[in-house]
């Protein structure tokens, strides 16, 4: 009898052990937060530290860093040491000059410097997966594997994808509110508290007469087919604002990418299907190549 109560003890601290472990590993997120003094920003970033392979989060325009809250525990939780800045101008990052557009790709060139970051992985979600494909064109050294997800890239189309954007054009999508536009009817419907709190990141966006961040060069097809480097490209499968078939014409053009395609998934897919999302990613980043 005592030997039972001794391992229904022991099994009862594990198990407590087990429910903290995600308060625990989000503490440990915490604790390395803070602003980075760069030459042309004031960077707020998220850095969970440790010594394992670095992943670089770019935020949507909708938002800032903490749009990535269902994906830096679990991924820090896989051994990764994650790093996601807030866009200067945007959360907590202060662009230096906020009349001037500066080159996000040489500001995260810096922060990558600042942190003496070899290489690492290169993440981005909609306006961030432009800038994670520009920089990861003109640094392709630095960048071990690439994601782009439920992005447009900003890519200078050809008729094809042209015609794709007059044929899917959603009149008046721009005048409708941004959980309209950027979450699934069946989140808005299932999930009115993660919609609450997505809309607090959101209303912390940037602002719209804020100067926005320039390109390094053209987000072209012919830029996309020198990416030399292993590329995951994920959709969510009712994104309104980059439909998936829009991603698929872009894509194409990678020679080395694998798709994803995530169901009830709109825009903010790393929001609305964390768990379908960061399987995803991380069977992309474990597989040794």
């Amino acid at each position: 009898m005592n030997r039972l109560k001794t391992l229904n003890r022991f099994a009862l601290s594990v198990c407590a052990a087990l429910l903290c472990l995600p308060d625990a590993i989000a503490s440990a997120a915490k604790a390395h937060d803070s602003f980075i003094d760069l030459p042309s920003a004031k960077l707020w970033v998220v850095d969970t530290g440790g010594r394992g392979e670095p992943i670089i989060l770019l935020h949507p325009h909708t938002g800032h860093s903490a749009i990535w809250e269902h994906q830096i525990a679990a991924f820090a939780a896989a051994g990764y040491r994650v790093i996601a800045p807030d866009k200067p101008g945007t959360g907590k990052s202060l662009n230096l000059d906020s009349t001037k557009p500066i080159n996000y790709a040489d500001t995260l060139d810096a922060l990558v410097n600042h942190l003496k970051l070899r290489k690492f992985i290169l993440l981005g979600a909609a306006e961030g997966g432009y800038f994670a494909f520009d920089y990861a064109a003109s640094k392709s050294q630095r960048v071990h594997k690439l994601i782009l997800v439920a992005s447009g890239l900003g890519v200078q189309v050809d008729e094809e994808g042209r015609a794709f954007r007059r044929n899917s054009a959603i009149p008046n999508f721009s005048a409708l509110p941004p959980e309209v536009r950027e979450l699934s009817p069946s989140y808005r419907g299932l999930n009115p508290e993660g919609v609450q709190r997505w809309l607090e990141i959101e209303h912390q966006s940037t602002a719209s007469d804020a100067a926005r961040p320039l390109l390094r060069s053209p987000n072209t097809t012919d830029k996309l087919s020198s990416l030399r480097m292993p590329v995951l490209v994920i959709a969510g499968d009712v994104d309104l604002t980059t439909p998936s078939g829009a991603i698929r014409l872009w894509a194409k053009h990678i020679r080395n990418h694998q798709f994803v395609l995530i169901p009830e998934a709109g825009h903010a897919v790393m929001w609305e299907q964390p768990k379908a999302f960061n399987d995803a990613v991380l069977s992309f980043i474990n597989h040794k190549n």
